[in-house]
């Protein structure tokens, strides 16, 4: 009788704990009606290992100004809704101009949380990945998704493209010489190091 109730609370707490893959998930997102998904997920788990390539530090760049990202694998924990969680990419931002002055640094803090710069997702296809960056000046809807990319061929380059949410700005918070963190809608070319 004790080894019925302990294979049945086994069976029980495995169909609780449904893993299910980031590709999968990627996949999923995309509202393709002839794609099975899984509803009771809890865990989409970096399976195969598909964020490793982006983890380290990229540098690069970009009208005058060097960027420097640290990623890293972190866990996205949804508490609000359900208790689903997911393996993202977590990361942290420099960006300074030749003289080393400061234009934007969150590498020092300690909590992923608040980084301002967290995973999403893939997309469908796999070919980037999705994160959401909210930079300092958010009166001058300076937040959105940046794409992440990189090449099979050239996997220690990586290019980066922020679409903002918006272009909704809060009059009188933005001023007229404003400048985003990470310029819109144009590719930075980062190198691994």
């Amino acid at each position: 009788m004790k080894y019925l109730l302990l294979v049945i609370t086994f069976f029980t707490l495995s169909c609780k704990a449904q893993i299910v893959s980031l590709e999968t998930m990627a996949k999923c997102r995309e509202e393709n009606p002839t794609i099975l998904c899984p509803d009771n997920w809890t865990y989409e788990k970096d399976i195969n290992n598909l964020l490793d390539k982006y983890i380290g530090i990229w540098k690069g760049n970009f009208n005058g100004k060097y960027y420097e990202i640290n990623l890293k694998k972190g866990l996205y924990q949804d508490l609000t809704l359900s208790e689903k969680k997911s393996d993202i990419l977590v990361g942290r931002l420099r960006v300074t101009d030749p003289n080393l002055n400061i234009y934007y640094n969150n590498f020092s803090e300690l909590n992923d949380d608040k980084t301002n710069f967290s995973g999403l997702g893939f997309q469908s296809d796999l070919k980037a990945y999705k994160m959401y960056f909210v930079g300092n000046s958010v009166g001058c809807a300076e937040y959105g998704d940046v794409y992440l990319r990189i090449q099979h061929s050239t996997p220690s380059q990586m290019t980066i493209l922020m679409l903002p949410d918006n272009d909704i700005v809060v009059e009188g918070k933005c001023p007229t010489n404003f400048q985003p963190t990470i310029p819109y809608k144009q590719l930075i070319h980062l190198v691994k190091q």
